[in-house]
C-alpha cells in the first residue's frame, strides 16, 4: 500500500510540472506575439509623394456666357403694292450696297399688262420697281419668294451689317467693376478655340429680373462666327506673379472648408499638420499666403488624405 501511494505522487508531481512549463511557454509566446504587433504599429508608414513650393503667376477669373449677335440690321422693304417678279437674293449671301435683291411689279401692270404700251409706244410703261440693298452685309431672314403679293412698306428681307458683328455679354452688376472700356477680353469658343476682343460699350440698361448689364465685345479677328453662337468671356479679377503656390491635392480641409492645412515633412519617416491661409486658386494651383515656407520644405501631395498629426510615411517616387 505504502510503494502504491508513493507511485501516484510521483506521477501527480510530474503532471504538475508538465503543466507549469506548458503554460510558461505559452504565456512567453502570447507576450512576444503582442510585443511583434505593437512593434509593427509603431514602424508602419503611409506611403506618400512630396512636392516642394513654386513661384507662380496666378490669374483669378470668372466666366460669363457671351452671345454672338449683329447690332445693325437693315430691312429691305417694297416701294409699291404689287407682285414679286424677280428675288435675286439668298440667305446667308453677302450683298453690297446697291445690289438689287427684288423687283416688284405693281398690281396695275399686272392687270392691265401691256396695253398701255401698245397705244402708245413712246410710253415705255412696264410697272416694276427695283428694291436695292440700302447697306452692305449679309442676308439673314427672307420674308418673301417670286409671286407673293406685297403691300407698300412690307419688309422683303433683312440685311444684317456685318461690321456690327459683336459678342453680347451679360454681366452681374456687382461684377461691372471689373470690366473698363478697352479692356482686353479672351472668347472662348466652343471646341476650346480662344479669340481676343475688347469691351466697346455698356448697355444703357439693366434687365429687371437678372439684374445683368449688356457689355459689347468687339472682335480682334476677321474670323466667320455665325450669329447666337455661346461662348466663355473670361473676366481677370486679379492676378499676382512670382507668388507662393501648391498643387490642390497638397491642401486639405474640413467638411464645412473654413480651415485648410498640408502635411509637412519635418524629417523623412515625419509628416506634421501645418495651418495655411489660402490665395487665389486657378487650375490646379492654390496661392499660399502664410505661413512662408521655403524652397527646400517638402509638402506630401498625395496618400496624405486622413493623416494624423505627426504620422509616420515613407516617400516614393512620383
Amino acid at each position: 500500500m505504502k510503494t502504491f501511494n508513493s507511485k501516484y505522487l510521483r506521477n501527480g508531481q510530474l503532471c504538475i510540472i508538465i503543466g507549469l512549463t506548458s503554460l510558461f511557454i505559452s504565456c512567453h509566446s502570447n507576450d512576444k506575439a503582442a510585443g511583434d504587433d505593437s512593434d509593427a504599429k509603431v514602424t508602419s508608414q503611409t506611403p506618400v509623394t512630396v512636392t516642394t513650393v513654386d513661384d507662380s503667376t496666378l490669374t483669378d477669373y470668372i466666366d460669363l456666357n457671351a452671345t454672338s449677335t449683329t447690332l445693325q440690321k437693315n430691312y429691305v422693304k417694297s416701294n409699291a403694292n404689287g407682285y414679286v417678279e424677280t428675288v435675286n437674293a439668298q440667305l446667308g449671301h453677302n450683298v453690297n450696297k446697291g445690289d438689287v435683291l427684288f423687283t416688284v411689279k405693281t398690281k396695275e401692270a399686272q392687270s392691265i399688262g401691256n396695253s398701255i404700251n401698245i397705244l402708245d409706244t413712246t410710253f415705255k410703261f412696264s410697272g416694276v420697281n427695283k428694291i436695292r440693298a440700302s447697306a452692305p452685309g449679309y442676308i439673314s431672314q427672307m420674308s418673301h419668294q417670286k409671286g407673293d403679293y406685297v403691300q407698300d412698306g412690307e419688309a422683303l428681307a433683312v440685311i444684317s451689317d456685318r461690321s456690327s458683328f459683336v459678342f453680347l455679354l451679360q454681366v452681374p452688376y456687382e461684377l461691372k467693376q471689373f470690366i473698363k472700356i478697352g479692356q482686353q477680353i479672351d472668347l472662348i469658343l466652343p471646341g476650346g478655340t480662344k479669340i481676343p476682343s475688347f469691351a466697346s460699350s455698356f448697355m444703357p440698361t439693366v434687365d429687371t429680373v437678372s439684374q445683368t448689364q449688356g457689355v459689347v465685345l468687339k472682335l480682334n479677328s476677321a474670323q466667320q462666327i455665325p450669329e447666337n453662337l455661346i461662348a466663355k468671356a473670361r473676366i481677370v479679377k486679379s492676378q499676382k506673379t512670382n507668388t507662393a503656390s501648391l498643387p490642390k491635392s497638397a491642401i486639405l480641409s474640413n467638411e464645412t472648408q473654413t480651415e485648410f492645412w498640408v502635411m509637412k515633412l519635418i524629417n523623412p519617416t515625419t509628416a506634421i499638420k501645418v495651418p495655411v491661409k489660402e490665395g487665389i486658386r486657378t487650375g490646379d494651383r492654390v496661392e499660399v499666403l502664410s505661413p512662408k515656407f521655403s524652397a527646400q520644405d517638402k509638402i506630401v501631395v498625395s496618400g496624405n488624405y486622413g493623416l494624423p498629426d505627426t504620422a509616420k510615411v515613407k516617400i516614393v517616387a512620383q
